[in-house]
């Protein structure tokens, strides 16, 4: 996980070009589907798309630990402790 986030990744609306990729994805494997591809070219187009998913699940989940910590705390060096606490113990169950 991400400790420091860029500036425009704060904002959950930077997520929608990834997710408009990954409904192009999604179509993809509906053509796919219908045009009789291999199983294992569908498999692999959808194990694509869950990474994709997962990308924006964590971007999101550091967006608003981020945010949550940073009400929390008023001092900035307590503040990054916290982070940092809070993101190694999320890292450990994320997969």
């Amino acid at each position: 996980m991400k400790i420091l986030l860029k500036q425009k990744e704060t904002n959950p609306l930077s997520q929608l070009p990834k997710l408009n990729r990954i409904i192009g994805q999604i179509e993809g494997v509906k053509r796919m589907l219908e045009t009789g591809r291999a199983c294992t070219d569908i498999l692999t187009q959808l194990r694509s798309v869950r990474g994709a998913v997962k990308a924006i699940e964590s971007n999101l989940l550091n967006m608003y630990l981020k945010e949550s910590v940073c009400r929390s705390f008023g001092n900035e060096k307590e503040r990054e402790k916290a982070l940092k606490e809070v993101y190694e113990l999320f890292s450990r169950f994320e997969n």
